[in-house]
């Protein structure tokens, strides 16, 4: 029994089990196959499951009548590339995107359109590199983002949307965007006559802070790692990796799946983070941003102590290593939050609705040597008050290190009631152990 003799329900489930090469073969052999591959809800079914599409729409938005016409303008505009990258590369952006319209609209609405390939040509030819795979396709979805940038001549701030997100600690604000092609080869180019050893490099600006204070992410287009740069930023041993080297793979004998350059593995590790809560929002004077202070373990430490609970994380501030520098070669930034739980302060049975912070205690550790053993009044100059169920008091401050790994422990001295009426006797409030670490993904 030939397939002409199959119902149509039955051609109709074995041309879904197909890729689209071969219901593309499929089409050829008869009229009545041709009008079975016709079928929309074979092209919806592979819409969605490689594209994740419910909408026939291209890169760009645009709307077509069915969803076959979509799939077949997909596969045209990226024709000159691996299909299994290509894919891959939607997903990481739909990760990111269904995150920022979730929680941060606002930044979504700054990412650009996806450059044309004579865009992306047109900087190869300038800036004279050819761009890894992954980072042809990663802009040819969304071409980065339309930024202010500060400025102080206008006493432009600069922007707090960016993509990457940031940190602030004392007046040191950094918030990190990705460059669009345009801005890629103008800062580039001034980069490159201030910067001898970026002038005979393959090495492009893709990510900056928008803020006054620099902060400088490089890709080399020709290993495919993307590099920060450090605080004396003067030759190649003044920037650090961004992420893992041996991930790194641009061999071309490999299949699309297997090709990944720094920017597709950066972004994806970010995406990840944004999803499971690990980085989250925080919102100060400036607006809303994406703070990349962990919020989770094992790099966020919780204790609570008589009903105060402390979180604490840190992280590497790459702009400020300084790797001439033995004694202070690294810097890290730490969060610490504060909040006391809804049941209110609670001592030997009673319970107290306010406590106020007195005294701090750290004992600071390079490797496993204490470095630092301190005590003083307030923090940042303040004496926090807690209520239950308040709002948490979050401050940000730094501390060098000569070794690349550490950690930080204390405590905070509590009184209850407040330091002008107090209630009962003082008690320390445990901050546990958070680590200090230059990690393998530095954003």
């Amino acid at each position: 029994m030939g397939l002409e003799s199959v119902g149509d329900l039955a051609i109709n489930a074995i041309l879904r089990k197909l890729e689209a090469e071969d219901i593309a073969r499929v089409a050829c052999a008869s009229k009545r196959f041709r009008s079975s591959a016709s079928d929309d809800t074979l092209w919806i079914n592979l819409c969605f499951n490689e594209l994740a599409l419910t909408q026939p729409i291209d890169n760009l938005g645009n709307p077509f009548p069915s969803f076959k016409e979509c799939y077949q303008a997909w596969r045209k505009a990226f024709g000159m590339y691996p299909w299994s990258l290509v894919k891959r590369v939607k997903r990481c952006w739909d990760r990111i995107k269904t995150w920022l319209t979730n929680h941060f609209p606002e930044a979504e609405a700054t990412l650009c359109k996806g450059a044309t390939e004579a865009d992306i040509q047109m900087l190869e030819n300038l800036l004279k590199v050819d761009l890894p795979l992954p980072t042809r396709i990663l802009y040819r979805f969304h071409n980065g983002q339309e930024i202010v940038k500060a400025n102080l001549e206008t006493s432009t701030f600069g922007s707090s949307l960016g993509l990457i997100g940031g940190y602030s600690f004392y007046n040191h604000l950094v918030n990190v965007y990705l460059l669009p092609i345009h801005q890629i080869i103008q800062e580039t180019q001034q980069i490159r006559r201030h910067l001898s050893f970026l002038r005979t490099s393959k090495f492009v600006l893709v990510a900056a802070s928008s803020t006054l204070r620099r902060k400088l992410f490089f890709l080399n287009c020709s290993n495919g790692q993307l590099y920060v740069g450090t605080n004396k930023l003067r030759s190649e041993k003044d920037i650090i990796p961004c992420v893992p080297q041996d991930l790194i793979s641009l061999h071309q004998e490999s299949n699309g799946e297997e090709q990944q350059d720094a920017m597709l593995l950066w972004l994806e590790e970010h995406g990840r983070r944004l999803e499971h809560g690990f980085i989250k929002l925080c919102e100060n004077e400036y607006g809303r941003s994406i703070n990349l202070f962990p919020e989770e373990p094992p790099f966020c430490s919780t204790a609570v102590t008589n009903g105060v609970k402390v979180r604490s994380s840190a992280l590497i501030i790459p702009e400020f290593i300084d790797p001439q520098d033995d004694s202070e070669k690294y810097l890290f930034a730490y969060s610490i939050r504060l909040s006391l739980e809804p049941q209110g302060c609670l001592i030997n049975g009673m319970s107290f609705n306010s406590c106020q912070l007195h005294w701090r205690h750290w004992i600071i550790r390079a490797n496993d040597d204490v470095v630092s053993d301190v005590s003083g009044e307030a923090v940042i100059g303040q004496y926090p008050l807690l209520h239950p169920g308040g709002q948490e008091f979050v401050y940000q401050s730094c501390t060098p290190l000569p070794t690349p790994s550490g950690s930080i422990e204390g405590s905070f001295t509590f009184i209850p009631g407040s330091l002008a009426y107090p209630k009962g006797d003082p008690f320390l409030a445990t901050v546990a152990q958070f680590p200090l670490q230059l990690p393998d993904y530095i954003f």
